[in-house]
């Protein structure tokens, strides 16, 4: 499958330079521009080669690690499943988590409740630390 990485590299280019200040909170699931990456790294799709992320920590008004969602159903060690966003399959993908500038914020979805919230956690810390 051909990736479009001159496409994305402009608009990359352009969230640096004109991107804007978003405030993302804790819980909350956004659209995220993260790009056409290298390998398996997930991709962004669409006009803003974006994806919907959960926003796991925040560390100050610019960054935050994030977790990538696929809109399917999936099972296994590094999925953990969220139920409908949108009326959509929301699973997290554990293994696509990073650090992310709100820059890439496009859109806030909504927020997760605190139970499956503290649930997507603890999953998380199982796949990263044991």
């Amino acid at each position: 499958m051909a990736k479009n990485f001159d496409e994305w590299n402009l608009m990359k280019k352009n969230l640096h330079e004109n991107g804007g200040t978003v405030f993302c909170h804790e819980r909350e699931v956004w659209w995220c521009s993260l790009g056409v990456n290298v390998g398996f790294e997930q991709d962004g799709t669409g006009e803003h080669f974006d994806r919907p992320v959960v926003v796991v920590r925040g560390f100050n008004q610019s960054i935050f690690f994030g977790v990538a969602l696929t809109g399917r159903k999936r099972q296994g060690k590094f999925y953990f499943y969220l139920g409908e966003i949108e009326g959509r399959d929301a699973t997290a993908v554990l293994s696509q988590v990073r650090l992310i500038d709100t820059k890439r914020l496009v859109r806030k979805m909504e927020t997760l409740d605190a139970v499956i919230f503290e649930k997507l956690k603890a999953e998380l810390k199982k796949v990263l630390f044991d």
